[in-house]
């Protein structure tokens, strides 16, 4: 069995738990928390707090560092990574780089090896964003979001004056995305691509017009984007919107002749963000156990690892049944 540690016990820690009791070559021994461990319920799993993470080397195979990738994953990362072979779904497409070499020189320092950025995206899309292209060199690709729930626009939101609570949903155009499935020519920009849509409960007596303009006009979050502001009461929002449901595509179109065109989509539909980028952490942590016993330091992402190493089937299975 491959014991695995869970680091972080909010909504994805507790989604890697859940996937983690659908395996049968893998187990939970372990949640880490910041918090008081005698204040965790786990769904078994025993809780130990962060500071006796030492306690557990040489009884955890593979630790989930499941931090936000704003303020935990850069610190917490590199620390983990000198004590245990490490996986977490850092975020920040921009940070990325920094945050690869910092993993990879604490994990070569310390023999260990540590996956970063193994979610849906980064992670399974940018592994079908290279596959797209590697089969169709002559075309292009485009990734849109949603329908689904963004947590940090939703957080921005509710940061407003006069916002009690909100979820913004991201909704892909789908005149953009048929075009791009048809290879047409299409303007692809924040507008064209993304619609967000908000459900906004405001405060008693407050300016719901200016919570709106100030919604609106936010840079980086809305401004760029057709935007629409639905004021729920908080009943509303409780009741049509409790879940995190995300998900969208990849789609690489080309051509393989002229006037000859062929398309590539890979498409989610995920009823719980965390639940599923959770298991996506699980199966990443299968392929870290198994390139770690083969001597693997350092730390690497999901394009250097093979099917056959997130998969709980061996080799010889897969070759029979999937191929």
């Amino acid at each position: 069995m491959i014991r695995v540690a869970i680091n972080g016990y909010g909504n994805l820690g507790r989604g890697a738990e859940i996937a983690l009791s659908h395996t049968t070559d893998m187990e939970c021994v372990a949640v880490f928390t910041r918090r008081d461990p005698g204040s965790l319920v786990t769904q078994g799993a025993p809780v130990a707090h962060v500071s006796d993470m030492a306690d557990y080397v040489g009884k955890v195979d593979v630790v989930l560092n499941c931090g936000g990738s704003a303020s935990d994953l850069g610190t917490q990362g590199p620390q983990v990574a000198r004590m245990f072979d490490t996986v977490d779904s850092f975020d920040t497409h921009a940070k990325i780089p920094e945050h690869f070499a910092a993993l990879d020189a604490a994990a070569k320092e310390a023999g260990t090896l540590a996956l970063i950025s193994a979610g849906w995206d980064p992670g399974l899309f940018s592994m079908l964003r290279v596959l797209g292209e590697s089969v169709l060199p002559t075309g292009s690709t485009a990734t849109f979001w949603g329908p689904g729930v963004s947590q940090g626009h939703s957080d921005a939101i509710r940061r407003i004056d006069g916002v009690a609570d909100a979820k913004q949903y991201t909704v892909p155009v789908e005149e953009t995305v048929q075009a791009v499935k048809e290879g047409r020519d299409v303007e692809l920009t924040p507008r064209t691509m993304h619609k967000r849509v908000c459900y906004v409960v405001a405060e008693e007596g407050a300016d719901q017009a200016e919570i709106e303009r100030q919604i609106v006009t936010m840079p980086n979050y809305f401004a760029d984007y057709d935007t629409t502001v639905n004021f729920v009461s908080a009943g509303e929002l409780a009741r049509d919107h409790a879940g995190i449901p995300h998900g969208g595509q990849v789609i690489r179109a080309g051509q393989t002749s002229e006037g000859t065109t062929s398309s590539v989509t890979f498409q989610l539909d995920l009823g719980s963000n965390p639940e599923f980028t959770g298991s996506v952490l699980v199966a990443a942590a299968r392929a870290v156990a198994r390139k770690s016993a083969r001597g693997e330091t350092g730390a690497i992402t999901l394009f250097d690892v093979s099917l056959t190493d997130l998969s709980p089937h061996s080799a010889e299975e897969l070759r029979k049944n999937y191929l």
